[in-house]
């Protein structure tokens, strides 16, 4: 119980849960403790604890102090607020969340992977295709991916057709996207094959009649069918027709539970989810939002619950010739969805696909996008890549383009030519993209399917056979150009395909053409088109026109149906190069033109505009911008937004003229912004940010290095940020790297750093933003842009962008009116945050890292920041008046606000923005009447200003608070009765006007803090000072002690305003106990609503213009209208005063609290009352709160910090992370509770021992004025209501230190005036003093006897403590549930001792009383105590006997004293090595002691050197000297404690070892004997020790195996009546050569009297007990012989007879058993079951039973039992044979059992039953050949014995040695032909025998029956 763990900082662990006495009446628990306690027990009979060495000792009571506060300083925490739970991050506004990345958007992912396409019969190759799509929707939402899963043979059909296969093209796994799972996807699976005459069901037919192994004729059919299809592929291996389909349904590999949930929030993709953080956690739809390249398995979590599937289709769906469409599929799904009878409507052919669906993993090696590029890890190596299939979602995905994709998807759907001629039969379309007219001009640029090209010039559709009017399916994927022309178009070429071969005939016919340009008006043309068909030759620059629309040509163009549209297509684009939007294109292309040389006029759309129209039209897309659908502007949203900037800046030179944009391109971008958020699809975070824009501003706002400024390795910085504030995941702060630079001096105290130093705070902000132009997360990069000019106009833009933008943008928010500039101060943050980043790059880029901060930015550009300022602070105070949704709206602004000067402090001049601190402060209380909401509002705004990295120097924390002001506002704290002189010291402890004025920020917190206790926002408030606190205490800057103290300084004003508020605190006292502490004397005020208007000023902060200083100070606002804190709260408040207590000057302390008045000190008492009752351990259950962050924070916060730094993390961040996971998000282990669980012990610890210093100075200080006003009570109540808590031992250690201390110190007042105190003191101690940790027990003592000691030395009669400690004791027996009689016991005897022992007092009655009140004690225990009976059972006795010792594993004395009574039974009972087995248990526990008091050589070192002579010695190493220490008095003090009382105990036990025949254990003691008797040269003892070992050898060598060690058997218990016996099992140790019936018969006997000789019955079979079949009312014993069992490398070791008979720990007994459950049968039916006992502890042991704790079952077959049958009777031969000397007789014996003539059908029965014939069973086959090779050895062993015997018989035994020769020969005979024969299929020279299934019988045979094994353990 005791978790101390010296010299680290958990010392102050706990234990507090105290142990509750156990029953003794079944002693099965070996590791219980024992509670023995007996009337006649005497206490002298109990060994006393260990003493305290100076308590009776003469001290001053100023040294006795000085030790005290010696011994609290050491081993302490130097961080209070690592031990602390995090705090909420609710409350945490100075949080502001880093934003995702820009990424590629993936959904959930799903990998599926084709393995095998299978027919019955195989005849020709065959095509899969695969694609998602959803029923609901109706929709196909993934492009379609291609397999080819034919033989070598049949892709051997095609080569002719084949060209090359590219590897891209082999891929049979491909990994599909879903962004929105529901139950209504399918994947659907097409077949098709190669082109042949007949229509689809005529080719399907002999796919469903005939299979290939049937044989016969339809083989020869099939070989017929394979010959036909090579010819039709050899010529018509291009063409495809449609064949079969499969769907499979997707519902089982989506987590429904979860979507049902998500979907009914009607949010789509990036769905709004704003403020709480109880569901800020992503959704599984807004999971890929900006999704990694990898995915993300924590986001992933729709599709994490399943694991690979693997699945088989096994009938195939036929096509239907005329149901081909994509809407004739849709009609199948939905039908098949609805029931399976579609099954029977439809032809299906069986066939077999076999696939397996897995989740993708994060990342997938040998990938490639749909584009087809590789995806790292990309090994070179691999043959078969996986596809990543693009998707096309169901609805739309707000994400902006970060990779380059320009992908068209061609569909044609349907062509009508039934009027046509009548050649046109079996039609294919070419399709090709080409970039001319001529034929050569088709690009290269389709995909191509499985097993072919990567890409392809041309793609035909597959073939409907005889149908004029065929319906396609084909989807054709085309990689646009990047630069598309008017030249570029589709061409559709039509063909009938002539599918038998005619002498001379082409295989195509040509039916007619159709086109589609690509461009129309210079825009991407897609959607849905109806084009006719050319029938002739298509005419020159056909191509400029679209079909529809072709001039008048000569000779006319035929088309036909006269020109009618006949050819239905559809064409897609998945592009990050089109926009696809009218408003988006017109823009883009208008920039194009300014910043492109191109001719005017342009084209645009149907309009042309020339140089004069460009402003005008450019102005006027500029304001059509936010009419652009949403989805394009949100892919495009990145350029959009840097094209408006680029606009907003520069201007531009259009026809010679300026052109002016800013305003425009400002107010289209506010109207993005806007629209941005207001959209209820897009996601914000807890601040109503949009993501989409913080993920701008962060990642991709233009940032262009000036030419000066190095850019390499800005790369590496990508991952750091600015925001900082505490905790904002892994963000870094602006000056994270100031740790490393020259401005750490900022940071010291110690040394004035100047603020002008190179200011990397800006260079942080700056390569946090780097852009790098090649990576593909670059949206805006000119690679991917088809208008390459961009990246010319960055360059020449660069310079003066840099210097205008942010003086720009802050003109443009000043100069904007009405709605625009509602809206630019609705979305202030993003404007803010655009203004810190430009001029963050200004000053980059400027080269002005090293100006002045004043001169950095110009006097224009300062006012403008000071009128938006202004106009925002207006614009918050407006809102807040008005309703409460706008209330909502003015907390973002105002945090917004926060983080802009938060921001600001890093880059403009510091008395600048504290300026615009304090306009805000006063604005704002100046146009607000509402009290709670002001203060609230400027809380969030100081807290996320004071979480700046340079907080502290912002406050001037350097400067001493000595030059304290000379006229403070006083607090309550010191308005009565303080000197002028003490004046400077009380002021420390006040927030002055001073003080406010030094320490600006924090005077601004203290200020709102002490207004807002009286508000609802006192949460806020305290929680804000809390983060601020802890950050320090985690920040590596403020390790150093001196610096700690430097900050505590700062925060003293703190204390007074705690202290004033100390009415309003949440009382755990009372809330634990209904006992609160006593009330105020401030209670009595009388109660008034109405503040004082000078109050309400200084409240609003009006601090720096004071001019109404007359008015009554803060403090002194009456309690009564103040609201009681949370209990949350106050412990927030609280753990803050601990930090300053704790980290404060002591000195300065004291000396402030010297100077109070009596009612202040009362007043601190009571708060550190209600701090013990606060800090309390609660155990386990209620430490839920510490998260994991904290665990790991307190197992070592420094190395986590220097990590944390190392990472470019801050203090604060490094708190905050705290924060970030709540602990009740996932389920944390036994361990991880545990460790929490300790944490929480050292809080309660820490807290403790604070308020405990506090107590100190608090009696220190007071001494010096006379000890009155309860002052004496006041700190002794707090003591006892720590002493009532749980506590740590080493809390209480201290804790009972300053009791004895105050017991010196006030010892009379103590007696007189404090009897209430002192009765519940008395109480308490003795609680501690049944304690079952030791030093708390001690510690307990010494305070009891010392209380005793001094009452009787100052009245000299102790009658009145004596009574208290009596009736204490009787309320501690009836009421305590942990309440322990035997530690109190203990603690008696150990008073006992110390009035004994104490000199003084003996010649004083003092003694005498002591004896007569412990006396009395005793008896009241002894009356609560039942006595317990033993049991007459031996072995019941010998375990309650071994229980008591073992209880006394920290008492050795009693111990030993134990365990040599154990001894004398076992030795009585002739038991004589279990007696010499405890005489050594009792030798190792005192070698430990003695290695523990002396370090010689020659002893024993403690029990480890006990191990040679019994394994279980080392439980005596249990006792260490953590919990009890030798050399204090009262331990160890009996005659045995020395070398020579160990001697004499491992003399006895040597003798004993002798007299039970384990001589060879007698050497193994005397070599420990020995060393000791050579040091002290006793070589008397010497000679007659080497003659006893003379004596043992000589035994062994004499005796040898003739001794007999004992027999064992398994006794298993089984009923209720058994009590805690009931199914226990234990191997008991009897008497050598005890029968089963003598054992059976005394425990039968023995229980018989105890049950009822009826109710016991001994189970007689060894077989497993069924429960069911018992009588409820009755006893069974089972009892069965066991033998010591080793494993075959055991044996090795274990050669002599005696060490086969000790230590063992493993037993065996065998139960044969038939299948039909008889026991025995014949050869062929006989089972055996091996059973495997294993003990907690080896034999011999210090009892002769011991519990089985592992049970193993073996079953042999037949033929296994005939092979150990064998295996035995050969070992017995050659035992026989081999013996020396030889034993004729021995050998005749076994001869005669092997050959002998009666036997000869023991052996010649097994051969014959089990080799006679090869096994049917292959599995038998092993087996047969051991059982022969057991044979043949079993053979050529009795011949060995025969040949031996002829050597050692007489003359008159020749005849018989005859006889055993002939029938030897005769077995042999009858034997060689089973034993010759070999089962050949084990010879075959092809097999390889692994060495492991060949070595041992067991492993290829033995079946393991676990199962069973352990319902029986």
């Amino acid at each position: 119980q005791d978790w101390r763990k010296r010299g680290t900082p958990f010392q102050s662990c706990v234990s507090l849960q105290q142990e509750a006495p156990r029953p003794l009446n079944v002693l099965c628990d070996e590791t219980g403790r024992t509670t023995l306690t007996s009337c006649d027990f005497n206490l002298r009979s109990l060994q006393p604890d260990p003493r305290l060495e100076n308590l009776l000792q003469h001290v001053s009571v100023e040294d006795f102090e000085r030790q005290n506060e010696e011994a609290r300083r050491a081993n302490r925490h130097a961080e209070l607020f690592a031990l602390y739970p995090a705090m909420d991050e609710e409350d945490a506004v100075e949080i502001r969340p880093v934003p995702d990345c820009p990424k590629e958007h993936l959904g959930n992912r799903i990998l599926v992977k084709l393995q095998t396409l299978k027919f019955d019969i195989e005849i020709e190759p065959l095509f899969a295709c695969i694609a998602l799509y959803d029923v609901k929707e109706r929709k196909k939402i993934s492009e379609n991916f291609h397999c080819d899963l034919n033989s070598e043979q049949f892709k051997g059909f095609l080569r002719s057709h084949t060209p090359c296969i590219d590897s891209s093209s082999q891929a049979r796994s491909a990994v599909f996207s879903v962004t929105y799972p529901s139950s209504d996807i399918y994947l659907v699976v097409k077949i098709e094959k190669v082109l042949q005459q007949g229509e689809i069901g005529d080719c399907a037919e002999p796919y469903m009649i005939l299979k290939e192994s049937e044989g016969g004729k339809s083989k020869e059919k099939v070989e017929k069918l394979k010959a036909q299809a090579e010819s039709f592929c050899q010529r018509l291996g291009r063409y495809r027709m449609p064949f079969a389909w499969a769907p499979i349904s997707l519902t089982n590999f989506f987590n429904f539970s979860t979507l049902e949930r998500e979907m009914s929030e009607t949010e789509s993709l990036n769905g709004n989810r704003k403020g709480t953080t109880g569901d800020r956690r992503t959704t599984m739809l807004q999971a890929r939002r900006l999704s990694e390249r990898s995915l993300n398995s924590e986001d992933n979590y729709a599709v994490s619950n399943f694991k690979a599937t693997t699945l088989t289709v096994n009938t195939f769906i036929k096509q239907e010739g005329d149901r081909l469409s994509d809407e004739d599929l849709f009609k199948f799904l939905t039908d098949y969805k609805r029931s399976s009878s579609l099954q029977r409507r439809v032809k299906s052919i069986p066939g077999s696909l076999k696939l397996e669906i897995s989740p993708a993993s994060e990342v997938l090696s040998c990938c490639l996008t749909p584009e087809l590029l590789q995806v790292k890890p990309f090994p070179e190596n691999r043959s078969r890549p996986q596809k990543e299939i693009l998707e096309f979602p169901v609805r739309e995905v707000y994400v902006p383009h970060t990779v380059y994709r320009n992908l068209l998807y061609v569909y044609p759907q349907r062509l009508n030519f039934a009027n046509r001629l009548a050649s046109a039969r079996n039609i294919t379309i070419k399709i090709q993209f080409m970039c001319g007219e001529d034929a050569t001009c088709a690009m290269p640029i389709i995909f191509g399917k499985s097993s072919g090209p990567e890409f392809l010039q041309e793609m035909y559709t597959a073939i409907t056979y005889h149908n004029k009017s065929p319906d396609f399916y084909e989807e054709v994927k085309i990689k646009l150009p990047a630069k598309l022309t008017e030249k570029h178009h589709l061409l559709f070429t039509f063909y009938h395909i002539s599918c038998q071969p005619k002498q001379g005939a082409c295989v195509e016919t040509l039916l007619g053409y159709s086109w589609l340009p690509i461009l129309l008006n210079d825009r991407l043309q897609t959607g849905h088109y109806c084009l006719p068909v050319a029938l002739d030759k298509l005419p020159l620059n056909y191509s400029m026109h679209s079909p529809e629309k072709v001039p008048s040509q000569s000779p006319p163009i035929k088309w036909v149906e006269g020109h009618k549209g006949v050819f239905n297509v559809e064409v897609q684009a998945v592009s990050s190069i089109h926009t696809q939007d009218n408003h988006l294109e017109k823009f883009f292309t208008l920039c194009h033109s300014l910043e492109s040389q191109v001719t005017f006029p342009i084209r645009l759309m149907e309009q042309k505009i020339t140089e004069a129209t460009l402003e005008h039209e450019l102005k006027l897309s500029i304001i059509c911008l936010n009419s652009s659908r949403l989805e394009p502007l949100v892919l495009f949203l990145h350029l959009v937004l840097e094209k408006l900037f680029q606009l907003a800046v520069k201007p531009m030179v259009i026809a010679g003229q300026t052109a002016n944009f800013s305003q425009f391109a400002f107010e289209s971008v506010v109207a993005i912004v806007n629209s941005l958020h207001n959209s209820k699809d897009l996601s914000k975070d807890q601040h109503g940010r949009n993501c989409l824009l913080a993920s701008y501003v962060y990642y991709v706002f233009p940032h262009h290095p000036s030419p000066n400024s190095a850019s390499s390795g800005s790369g590496a910085n990508l991952p750091e940020s600015r925001y900082y504030t505490f905790g904002r995941t892994t963000a870094v702060s602006v000056g994270s790297r100031l740790l490393q630079s020259r401005v750490m001096s900022c940071s010291n105290p110690d040394i004035h750093g100047t603020q002008t130093a190179t200011d990397e705070e800006v260079k942080n902000i700056m390569s946090s933003k780097v852009r790098e132009e090649k990576k593909a997360c670059d949206t805006s990069n000119a690679s991917v842009s088809p208008r390459p000019s961009n990246k010319k106009v960055e360059c020449h833009t660069m310079r003066e962008q840099s210097e205008h933008f942010h003086e720009e943008l802050a003109l443009q928010m000043v100069v904007s009116t009405g709605m625009v500039r509602e809206t630019v101060f609705k979305y202030a943050w993003f404007f803010f945050e655009l203004l810190i980043k430009s001029m963050a790059q200004y000053v980059h880029n400027m080269d002005k890292q090293d100006t002045l901060r004043r001169s950095r930015f110009s006097d224009r550009f300062k006012d403008d920041i000071t009128t938006i300022v202004n106009v925002v602070t207006s614009e918050i105070a407006a809102l807040l008046v008005k309703a409460q949704k706008e209330t909502e709206h003015a907390e973002k602004i105002n945090i917004s606000l926060a983080f802009f000067l938060y921001d600001l402090l890093s880059l403009m001049d510091r008395g600048f923005v504290f300026n615009l601190i304090r306009h805000y402060c006063n604005q704002l209380s100046n146009k607000l009447n509402t009290l709670p909401t002001l203060i609230s509002m400027r809380l969030e705004f100081l807290r996320i200003l004071c979480s700046h990295e340079h907080y502290l120097n912002l406050n001037l924390f350097f400067m001493t608070s000595v030059s304290a002001p000379a006229s403070p506002s006083p607090s309550l704290s010191s308005q009565v009765g303080i000197t002028q002189s003490d004046q400077k010291i009380a002021s420390m402890f006040d927030l002055s006007a001073d003080y406010r004025q030094q320490h600006f920020l924090a005077g601004l917190l203290f200020t709102e803090l002490a207004a807002a206790l009286d508000t609802e926002a006192e949460g806020k408030a305290i929680s804000a000072v809390h983060s601020l606190l802890s950050s320090h205490d985690l920040d590596r800057r403020c390790l150093k002690p001196e610096v700690k103290v430097k900050i505590a300084a700062l925060y003293l004003p703190l204390v007074g305003i705690i202290l004033d508020a100390l009415p309003q605190l949440y009382d755990f006292t009372e809330a634990r106990s209904g006992k609160g502490r006593t009330g105020s004397p401030d209670e009595d005020q009388e109660s008034t609503n109405a503040i004082n208007q000078s109050v309400a000023w200084a409240i609003a902060g009006n601090q720096f213009n004071l001019i109404r200083s007359s008015g009554a100070p803060l403090s002194s606002l009456p309690y009564k209208q103040y609201n009681t804190l949370s209990p949350d709260t106050t412990r927030n408040l609280l753990i803050c005063f601990l930090w300053i207590m704790k980290n404060a000057e002591q000195s300065l302390i004291r000396k402030w609290i010297a100077d109070l008045p009596s009612m202040q000190l009362n007043r601190i008492l009571d708060l550190l009352f209600i701090c013990v009752s606060c800090f309390e351990y609660k155990g386990k259950q209620s430490s839920d709160k510490v998260s994991t962050q904290v665990l790991q924070k307190s197992r070592d916060v420094k190395a986590r910090l220097e990590e944390a730094l190392l990472r470019g993390e801050g203090a604060r961040g490094e708190m905050m992370k705290r924060c970030r996971t709540p602990a009740a998000s996932f389920h944390r282990t036994k361990a991880e509770l545990d460790q929490e669980a300790l944490i929480s012990g050292n809080l309660a610890t820490e807290a403790n021992l604070i308020i405990l210093d506090m107590q100190e100075n608090i009696i220190q200080a007071s001494s010096a004025v006379d000890c009155k006003d309860n002052l004496l009570g006041g700190v002794l109540k707090v003591l006892v209501n720590s002493l009532s808590c749980d506590q740590s031992t080493t809390y209480l250690t201290h804790c009972f230190a300053t009791l004895r201390a105050l017991i010196a110190k006030f010892g009379d007042l103590l007696f007189e005036e404090e009897m209430e105190q002192c009765a519940d003191l008395c109480q308490r101690v003795l609680h501690h003093c049944s304690s079952s940790i030791d030093i708390t027990r001690i510690q307990a003592c010494a305070t009891l006897y010392l209380l005793m000691r001094h009452s009787f030395s100052s009245i000299s009669n102790f009658a009145r403590v004596k009574m208290q400690v009596t009736m204490s004791l009787a309320s501690l027996v009836g009421k305590s549930s942990d309440f322990n009689e035997e530690y109190l016991r203990r603690s008696l005897r150990t008073i006992l001792a110390y009035a004994e022992e104490d000199m003084d007092m003996q010649p004083t009655l003092f003694p005498v009383q002591v004896k007569e009140l412990l006396r009395n004690l005793n008896s009241i225990l002894s009356d609560t105590v039942k006595m317990r009976e033993f049991q007459e059972d031996p072995e019941m006795l010998m375990d309650l006997m071994y229980r008591i010792a073992k209880g006394y594993q920290t008492s050795p004395d009693l111990r030993l004293t134990w365990l040599q009574n154990m001894a004398e039974k076992h030795a009585k009972k002739k038991c004589y090595t279990e007696a010499a087995m405890c005489l050594v248990h009792a030798a190792a526990l005192v070698a430990e002691y003695l290695s523990m008091l002396e370090d010689h050589k020659y002893l024993p070192v403690g029990s480890v050197s006990f191990q040679n002579i019994s394994s279980n010695v080392l439980e005596e190493s249990a006792v260490s000297d953590d919990i009890l220490s030798p050399d204090e008095d009262g331990i160890c003090s009996g005659r045995y404690f020395s070398e020579s009382g160990l001697v004499g105990l491992l003399e006895q036990a040597a003798e004993l070892f002798s007299t039970g025949g384990l001589y060879e254990t007698v050497n193994e003691v005397y070599k420990i004997v020995i060393p000791i008797l050579e040091a002290h040269r006793d070589f008397r003892k010497l000679t007659s020790t080497h003659s006893k070992l003379q004596k043992a050898f000589d035994s062994i060598i004499n005796k040898g195996q003739k001794r007999m060690f004992g027999t064992y058997f398994r006794v298993g218990f089984y009923g209720s009546k058994f009590g805690d016996l009931d199914e226990q099992e234990f191997v008991y140790k009897e008497p050598a050569i005890t029968k089963l019936p003598e054992i059976s018969h005394r425990l039968e006997g023995f229980y018989g009297q105890c049950f009822g000789e009826d109710a016991v019955e001994v189970i007689k079979d060894s077989t497993p007990v069924d429960r069911s079949k018992l009588h409820p009312n009755k006893a069974y014993i089972q009892i069965t012989f066991v033998e010591p069992y080793f494993d075959e490398y055991e044996m090795k070791d274990r050669v002599t007879y005696f060490e086969k008979n000790f230590s063992l720990r493993r037993f065996m007994y065998t139960t044969p058993f038939t299948l039909d459950g008889r026991p025995r049968g014949d050869l062929r039916e006989q089972y055996k079951r091996n059973t495997i006992l294993t003990t907690m502890h080896a034999f011999p042991y210090v009892k002769t039973r011991i519990n089985v704790i592992q049970k193993e079952e073996f079953i042999l077959t037949p033929i296994e039992v005939a092979i150990e049958d064998m295996q035995k009777k050969t070992l017995e031969l050659a035992v026989a044979t081999n013996q020396e000397p030889p034993d004729a007789k021995m050998l005749q014996m076994v001869l005669q059992g092997s050959v002998g003539a009666t036997v000869n059908q023991g052996p010649l029965e097994v051969a014959q039953v089990f080799l006679a014939e090869i096994p049917a069973d292959p599995k038998l086959y092993r087996h047969h050949n051991k059982l022969r090779l057991c044979f043949k050895e079993f053979i050529m062993r009795c011949g060995e014995a025969v040949e031996k015997n002829k050597r050692l018989i007489t003359a008159d035994q020749r005849e018989y040695q005859l006889e055993l020769k002939k029938n030897y020969n005769k077995l042999k005979e009858n034997l060689r032909p089973m034993i010759e024969r070999k089962i050949p299929e084990l010879y075959k020279p092809i097999v390889k025998v692994h060495s492991t299934t060949r070595d041992s019988f067991r492993n290829s045979s033995f079946k393991k029956y676990e199962a069973h094994s352990s319902q029986n353990i």
